[in-house]
């Protein structure tokens, strides 16, 4: 320690001060800089070493070289650190040393301080250091600083203050997720708190949260790998725009300059743009589609405003695209932002005025028709040359009767007054205002005075027809002509019919004609009005072309569809928690009393007295009144008891009989949380009995798909942790919503939270958050291990924790290891299953066959280690209990003790149905030994009571995320010492017994780890960010950093982006697809799947493949027989993709097993015959039936669905179109696309003529976004394929595995549609008119009208989901606007946008 740390604190024993003159600062003379350290290197300043300037010494060498000061006894008393940082009270720790001792715990170097003067006082910073233990290298971070506006904040006034200050700071960078600053005195608790969470706050929503990781060297290194993967991407890109002299190109494709920037030659323009996938839309489907989002589309919901000054660039730049200046005004008083109007703009205007980067290279917009009936052809032209679309023509003259007087009656009425539908439905009457009253003859003498007027302009083609060209102000101006048609009735009190032929787009020439009818209405009806018509055409057309006024007026005539909005409907979810009452905590009422009276005499009945017995002889039972006082005292209550001390079921019954006694039985709701379905219904069953009740009245459960209880009734509720996060998911999505849906709940108990899951420590940001608006809500917290520190440091905000500890009721247990256990059975390394060659041990030693084991499993050292305690135990009563990894591992160790007659073996595993898993508790059938084969369900979750031995495998399935290829795993790893201690305990529930390790001591003490690493800091976050997201907070890191194990940083991150990109978000907002996978309790992926298959009423087929993601293909691949199981699959694959042929197989299989005419025995040889797993088969089964239960329970399917019930028709209409389904399984993996290059096509002479020869498989090539160039897997059944369905551009991926290459797995080939109306973040424009880009690096060739229309569908389809996740399976028939969505949406990926 440093000499004289603190000044002297008693007077007498001070020194009179040097009387020296005045010298400067060492500070100031020393320099603005001084850096502090603790290395033992630094010399240390001696005693007598003069320490001013002069080098003049006091007496003491004590007095700094200052000026004299008084005498001691007329000196005030100087404080000392303590007193100046915390306060002449404050006995506590003090920030320095804090931040050292929380150095020391990390292993990294003592901080070193740095020290600066400023005008405005002291401002110090922190540098910390660490030793790399790998490479011995010294890391050194920057400074911790904070920001130059907050610069007068970090000032002090002495350098002692700014140490703290800075120690402080330092602290809150990296434990700003801890409760540390409740220990600092009140100063620096109020900075914590206060401008430093503020400010953390903002660097959060800057995307620099990374400053805050609990490990900031970690977080550095990771930020520069990212930056140096970020550069070389650069620079690779930069070679590649160097090379070929253009900008950056897209993997697999020739460089390219960016979208409408200039630079770059004429002849550049299509560099990169040759090669690509090319698409069309029919001239039909185009029409279809512009009618559909002209009718039903919705511009700008929100009513966003258009700041002004933004306003005018984007109308400047816009113009300078080539649009007509007035429709962008129109387009901008309309649209949100640049995006929307450009798809305005090329929706409204018509195409004969779009500039020409919007239209196909080499087209002509006009008036075409083909028909063998020249003279309708003739009609249809005179009807089409106003302007009207020609599609609307052909359909008015047919609703007309192939007149064509009255065809161009009702086009005019439909142009002036609306709808054209509206006219032909109320009858040509309202089209010529049902007035016959006019003058016939008024219009033949108006005729004779027309032609004396206009003489040689005049001309007239028929009685009722006559044609007046228009004098030009210019004589270069185009001629112009109007076409005047009598009326059908009642002229002049009817206006004629009007027609403006000029060289103009359509919509100018109909809106001179709306104009000047109008005009005509106004003031000439019931006179004759041509001249005066023409005449002010004359006078006003040159206007009205300069400024047609609005294309929302016309474009319905020009177009052919009608323009209206389609109103978008609030989202009026139901809020469940306006029927919940609120806990009642008034004593003694009459619900209460009842209570008390039914438990009183419930006490004395021989039942009960019986079970109380049981009860009492649990070690939870002796702390029954600690518990009850804890819980009353305290908000928090954590419980830790090993297995078998009966916290789990006595805990509650001590809460619920406390406060039935005290007259509160109505107030009493608890929930009980577990991580699992059979703890829950185990525990419901054991509390129930235990009560001498039934499941459903005082004690109930909510599981997934399944739940009994009574509300006010059932006083104790078992969930699945899943189930109650839902329902807090579900209540609105606000903080006070998900306070008011605990409104009825008086105590929640969440057990098992050491297993650190991330459903739990997900509950436990939400229930310290509303503990702190409820005070009045207990939550207790249940452990099986004894680190409850962390915990009640967590909740430590709250208040005050309580903590009881239950010892455990266990007898002794004897440990075997794998050596014991081999040397004990007589295993010599012989019979070993399948999964080892041959005679692999037949002459080596124990040691050598156990070491070759390694970490595999030996099903017959298992049977045969089963059969030794079998007859060790003899007629003594005691099931065994095997822990196993999976399910695989449980099918082979029930298959290896199939040859023991006396066992009576059963599964136990999580994927089980309720009533299969409750068949291991009874005890086994006389004469029978009882073998559980389970995974680690069994550890802590329940309990059987007659295991008497355990043979421990010491391995368990972890799910794991691999980065690489964006996908959850489910490993095989070795089990946590923590959870071997668990399973070792059930062997001694009964009596003593034994445990059987097949491992070896040197793996249990090098080899696994203490305890499992959380679940939050091992799996994908996308899930869970989504979940966050749709309960309404919109700072998801910032919320996450609250979490017991907060999540890197960047995960988030990542996982935010990855959401936008699946379509999950819209920015910051959830769409109607991400609020449906928040609530399906699967992968993301498979989740759009399932909700894509209903929407587009393929779902059987969805659940399908969704399941066979899940488990695995069902295929199977012998290793002596691998070419004939790539055959087999190949059959029923038909080049269609590995998940098509899967799912086909796995109807085949489903078809014989449901048939009736099939034996298991040739059901089993025909899955042989085709390398089919029939247990995987099985497997999927069972999976869909859990999808198809989610799915129901969401509320996304009617409870009523059933599969082979006729409604089920509504969702499995097109189940059987593969093209569609192969278009939705790449809508689901977006954006996990690879891009098809096809090698130079090659052709070859035939006698029937030249035919295009298929490429050879090797001589294509698939390129990705982030990898570049990638390889089919040899395993897919696109391997060797040269050819691929028609129009195919694109393969979508499940999974990307790096070996030797980049291989992609679980392919489906898919067209360019299927990525336009699916596919990743969106569809943007080249205003070049080169084509469309999709998800910022896809280039398809196309019209950029296809382009806008894509777009437009993509966001009604996202209002359809919206709609039907808001009422499922209801009203879906009378959608008429969504159902042509859908059906546009189907025939385009299904065509390929054509029209056939």
């Amino acid at each position: 320690m440093p000499k004289n740390a603190h000044p002297p604190r008693n007077n007498h024993a001070k020194k009179p001060a040097s009387k020296a003159g005045p010298s400067k600062k060492p500070a100031e003379d020393e320099g603005s800089f001084i850096v502090f350290s603790n290395a033992p290197d630094k010399p240390k300043k001696s005693k007598d070493e003069p320490s001013n300037a002069s080098g003049t010494s006091t007496p003491t060498g004590k007095s700094k070289g200052k000026e004299t000061a008084p005498p001691a006894e007329d000196a005030p008393k100087k404080p000392d650190t303590r007193t100046l940082i915390g306060g002449a009270s404050w006995t506590g720790k003090l920030p320095v040393n804090m931040l050292s001792e929380h150095c020391q715990k990390q292993k990294w170097a003592k901080p070193e301080y740095t020290m600066s003067k400023t005008p405005a006082g002291f401002i110090s910073t922190v540098i910390l250091k660490t030793t790399n233990p790998k490479t011995h290298e010294l890391v050194t971070l920057p400074p911790f600083r904070l920001p130059n506006e907050m610069k007068e904040l970090a000032a002090q006034d002495t350098a002692v203050e700014a140490r703290h200050f800075a120690a402080t700071y330092t602290l809150f960078r990296v434990c700003s997720m801890k409760n540390i600053h409740m220990m600092m005195p009140p100063n620096y608790r109020d900075l914590w708190k206060g401008q430093f969470a503020d400010l953390k706050k903002e660097d959060v929503q800057d995307g620099k949260s990374w400053m805050y990781e609990a490990d900031p060297f970690a977080a550095q290194r990771e930020r520069e790998e990212a930056m140096a993967q970020a550069k070389k991407r650069r620079e690779e890109a930069a070679k590649r725009a160097e090379k070929e002299n253009v900008g950056p190109s897209a993997p697999g494709m020739p460089g390219t300059q960016g979208r409408g920037g200039g630079g770059g030659s004429g002849a550049n323009k299509m560099r990169g743009w040759n090669d690509v996938p090319t698409v069309e839309m029919g001239k039909v489907t185009r029409k279809r589609v512009e009618k559909l989002i002209r009718s039903a589309t919705m511009w700008n919901p929100n009513g966003v405003k258009l700041d002004i000054h933004r306003r005018l660039a984007i109308e400047e730049e816009v113009t300078m695209l080539g649009f007509r200046r007035s429709h962008v005004e129109e387009a901008a008083d309309i649209c949100k932002d640049r995006e929307e109007i450009l798809q305005w703009l090329m929706i409204h205007v018509p195409e004969d005025d779009l500039p020409s980067w919007c239209l196909p290279e080499n087209y002509t917009a006009g008036v075409s028709f083909a028909s063998n009936n020249l003279k309708r052809e003739a009609t249809l032209k005179r009807l089409a040359s106003g302007g009207y679309a020609a599609e609307l023509c052909d359909e008015v003259l047919a609703s007309c009767g192939e007149d064509e007087a009255k065809a161009a009656a009702v086009l005019q009425e439909g142009l002036l007054f609306g709808s054209v539908e509206d006219v032909l439905s109320n009858g040509l009457e309202a089209a010529t205002m049902n007035d016959a009253n006019g003058d016939s003859n008024s219009w033949v003498e108006e005729q004779e005075v027309l032609s004396s007027i206009y003489d040689e302009r005049y001309s007239r083609p028929s009685e009722g027809v006559c044609r007046i060209q228009m004098q030009s102000a210019r004589k270069t101006d185009k001629p112009t002509t109007v076409e005047i048609r009598k009326p059908p009735t009642g002229y002049p009190d009817t206006l004629p019919i009007l027609n403006f032929e000029a060289k103009l787009p359509s919509y100018i020439r109909l809106s001179i004609v709306k104009k000047a009818l109008l005009y005509a209405k106004d003031n000439f009806t019931g006179e004759p009005m041509i001249y005066n018509l023409v005449d002010w055409i004359e006078q006003n057309a040159a206007s009205i072309i300069e400024n047609p006024g609005r294309l929302a007026e016309v474009a319905p005539a020009a177009s052919g569809s009608e323009s209206t909005s389609m109103p978008r409907q609030r989202n009026t979810r139901n809020n469940r928690n306006r029927s919940l009452k609120p806990v009642n905590w008034q004593q003694g009422t009459e619900p209460s009393l009842r209570m008390l009276r039914d438990w009183q005499n419930k006490q004395n009945t021989p039942a009960q007295q019986r079970m109380m017995k049981g009860r009492q002889s649990l070690p939870a039972w002796d702390l029954q009144d600690d518990i009850v006082d804890a819980v009353r005292l305290h908000q928090v209550v954590i419980i830790s008891g090993e297995t078998g001390s009966g916290k789990s079921t006595q805990s509650v019954q001590f809460v619920l009989d406390d406060l039935i006694k005290r007259q509160l039985g109505e107030a009493a709701n608890i929930i009980c949380t577990q991580p699992r379905r059979i703890s829950a219904l185990g525990l419901a069953d054991r509390v129930a009995d235990e009560r001498c009740s039934v499941v459903g009245d005082e004690v109930g459960f909510s599981i997934r798909g399944e739940s009994k209880g009574r509300p006010g009734i059932t006083k104790i509720t078992f969930v699945t942790t899943g189930v109650l996060l839902r329902r807090l998911q579900t209540s609105g999505g606000k903080t006070d919503d998900v306070v008011a849906s605990l409104k009825d709940v008086s105590h929640v108990v969440v057990d098992e939270v050491h297993e650190r899951s991330l459903d739990t420590d997900f509950l436990l940001v939400l229930l310290r958050d509303v503990l702190k608006q409820r005070r009045d809500l207990k939550v207790i917290l249940m452990s099986a291990t004894l680190d409850a520190d962390v915990f009640e440091q967590y909740f430590h905000s709250v208040g005050p924790v309580g903590r009881i500890e239950i010892k455990g009721r266990t007898y002794p247990v004897e440990d075997f290891y794998v050596d014991d256990v081999a040397r004990m059975v007589g295993w010599n390394g012989m019979n070993l299953d399948d999964d080892f060659e041959e005679n692999e041990f037949a002459q080596r030693g124990m040691a050598e066959a156990l070491k070759s084991i390694g970490m595999r499993i030996n099903y017959d050292l298992i049977a045969q280690a089963v059969r030794h305690i079998d007859m060790e135990l003899g007629s003594k009563e005691g099931g065994i209990l095997i822990f196993l990894p999976g399910t695989m591992e449980i099918d082979r160790t029930l298959r290896a003790l199939q040859s023991m007659p006396n066992i009576y073996a059963l599964p136990l595993h999580a994927s089980l149905q309720s009533s299969e898993q409750k068949r291991v508790f009874p005890r086994a059938p006389a004469g029978k030994r009882k073998v559980i084969a389970a995974t680690n369900v069994a550890e802590t979750s329940i309990t059987i009571e007659d295991i008497v031995a355990v043979i421990d495998t010491g391995r368990v399935k972890e799910t794991s995320y691999d980065p690489q290829n964006n996908m959850v795993k489910l490993e095989e790893v070795w089990a946590s010492r923590a959870a071997c201690k668990q399973r070792r305990g059930r062997a001694g529930r009964v009596s003593a017994g034994k445990c059987y390790k097949l491992y070896t001591r040197n793996a249990e003490t090098m080899k696994m780890k203490e305890r499992p690493e959380p679940e939050i800091r091992r799996v994908p976050l996308e899930q869970l960010c989504l979940s966050v997201k749709a309960m309404g907070i919109l700072d998801v890191p910032a919320f996450l950093s609250g979490a017991l194990t907060p999540p890197d940083s960047m995960a988030v991150e990542g996982a935010v982006t990855m959401l936008r990109r699946m379509g999950a978000l819209d920015g910051e907002d959830l769409t109607a697809l991400g609020r449906h996978l928040s609530v399906i309790p699967a992968d993301l992926r498979c989740g759009k799947l399932l909700v894509y298959g209903a929407t587009f009423s393929c779902l059987e087929a969805c659940l399908t493949i969704a399941s066979i993601l899940t488990v695995r293909s069902p295929f199977v691949s012998p290793q002596d027989k691998r070419e004939e199981s790539k055959e087999a699959r190949l059959v029923f694959a038909a080049n269609q993709g590995d998940l098509i042929g899967d799912l086909r197989a796995y109807e085949a299989w489903e078809d014989m097993r449901f048939s009736g005419g099939t034996s298991y025995r040739e059901m089993r040889s025909w899955c042989e015959q085709n390398f089919l797993s029939q247990n995987t088969l099985n497997d999927i089964s069972s999976n869909r039936a859990q999808y198809l239960s989610s799915l129901k329970e969401v509320g996304f399917l009617p409870h009523f669905y059933s599969s082979s019930s006729p409604n089920s028709q509504l969702y499995n209409r097109y189940t059987t179109n593969t093209p569609l389904l192969r278009a939705l399984v790449a809508a689901s993996f977006s954006p996990q696309t690879a891009r098809i290059a096809f090698p130079t096509k090659k052709f070859a002479s035939t006698i029937s003529g030249t035919v295009e020869q298929d490429p050879e498989a090797r001589t294509i090539k698939f390129f990705t976004q982030d990898n570049g160039r990638v390889f089919l897997h040899p395993s897919s059944s696109l391997f060797t394929a040269s050819s691929f369905p028609s129009s195919t551009a694109f393969l979508s991926y499940f999974s990307l595995i790096a070996t030797s290459k980049v291989f992609v797995r679980d392919v489906t080939p898919c067209n360019a549609y299927s990525l336009l109306l699916f596919g990743g973040s969106g569809v943007e424009v080249d205003t070049r008119g080169r084509g469309l880009v999709v998800d910022g690096w896809v280039r398809i060739r196309g019209w950029a009208r296809v382009g806008v229309l894509v777009a437009r569908i993509r966001g009604m389809l996202d209002e359809v989901l919206r709609r039907r996740v808001e009422r499922p399976g209801e009203g879906w028939e009378e959608d008429v606007v969504g159902t042509e969505v859908v059906e546009v949406v189907r025939r385009l990926v299904e065509l390929d946008g054509l029209d056939r």
